[in-house]
């Protein structure tokens, strides 16, 4: 009899949308699968902000516990979700081609704040890292904690009196309900492997393994392993104010990475590119972090540090 792959993802819109495409890529690959739905406490605690839960990988714990206990055999998650570290017994089998990596607004009436630097507007986010680059270029707005999926942000801020709230464009394209009144924050640099969506199988199961391993994108894999290869290094995570881009042009991988303090008064920065078949690229974002300690970042981690002791 036929193995039938069993996709373990979150009942999310967006969630759903993801393990379908891995299902339809599976198929067109001849492998048979279907979805299992698994609650996440992340789906479960949306009053909590996501950097007070102290729990890494909140979206990822309940589809990892899932795969160990083989109630599932691959998990599909937005890779930004997904800890540095993975669980034991769990890895890494494909990374899909990358979808736009862009934060984006969506404001409430008009934009004319944005033009404003002096303007008091309230934008809603529950990201650090959102927050922390906001208020660097935004030093006089105030920041509203913004939690749910998609679909709950988007009703939340039209029914709010806020100026606007900060989405991931991949979010809101996948499940095409990007609103007209948005426009693209080209100045902010996005989470590490945001955009990206990562496939996870157990580490002995060869059949799901080789099977999602068709589906990999190479320049994906790589990217988005210097990013959170740079993110690690600097023992980033959902309470840490770190962001990164690694970017393939023409044989060149191009990075940008960023860390502010809590408060975005404080911010160090890192650009840095290398040759796509460096026989260093295994090292690239571990170099990077180093850079960017070296160039300020050092005191900016231990301020972070003290103000969340």
């Amino acid at each position: 009899m036929e193995k039938i792959i069993r996709i373990g993802t979150r009942e999310s819109q967006l969630a759903v949308w993801q393990a379908s495409l891995v299902k339809e890529q599976l198929f067109m690959h001849g492998f048979k699968s279907e979805l299992v739905y698994i609650k996440s406490e992340g789906d479960i605690d949306l009053s909590t902000p996501l950097y007070e839960i102290g729990v890494q990988g909140i979206f990822t714990k309940s589809l990892d516990i899932a795969l160990l206990n083989g109630t599932i055999d691959i998990a599909v998650h937005s890779m930004k979700d997904v800890p540095t570290q993975l669980a034991k017994g769990v890895v890494q089998a494909a990374v899909l081609s990358r979808g736009n990596y862009k934060d984006i607004l969506v404001y409430k009436d008009d934009k004319t704040f944005l033009e404003n630097n002096l303007s008091d507007a309230i934008v809603a986010t529950s990201s650090l890292r959102r927050k922390a680059q906001w208020l660097n270029k935004y030093p006089n707005h105030q920041i509203e904690n913004l939690r749910g999926n998609v679909n709950t942000r988007l009703k939340k801020v039209a029914e709010s009196s806020w100026n606007g709230a900060i989405f991931a464009a991949a979010g809101v394209e996948r499940i095409s309900v990007r609103p007209e009144n948005s426009v693209d924050l080209d100045w902010m640099l996005p989470a590490p492997a945001q955009g990206a969506i990562m496939i996870a199988c157990k580490e002995n199961d060869t059949y799901s393994f080789d099977a999602c391993h068709l589906l990999n994108d190479k320049a994906t894999s790589i990217c988005t392993k210097i990013e959170r290869d740079f993110l690690r290094a600097l023992l980033g995570g959902c309470s840490t104010p770190i962001a990164a881009i690694a970017k393939l042009e023409n044989d060149q991988i191009i990075f940008e990475g960023n860390i502010l303090t809590l408060d975005g008064k404080e911010k160090a920065s890192v650009s840095l590119s290398i040759n796509a078949d460096d026989k260093n690229i295994n090292d690239f974002g571990k170099y990077a972090a180093e850079e960017l300690l070296l160039n300020g970042g050092s005191e900016i981690v231990i301020a972070i540090k003290n103000a969340t002791k």
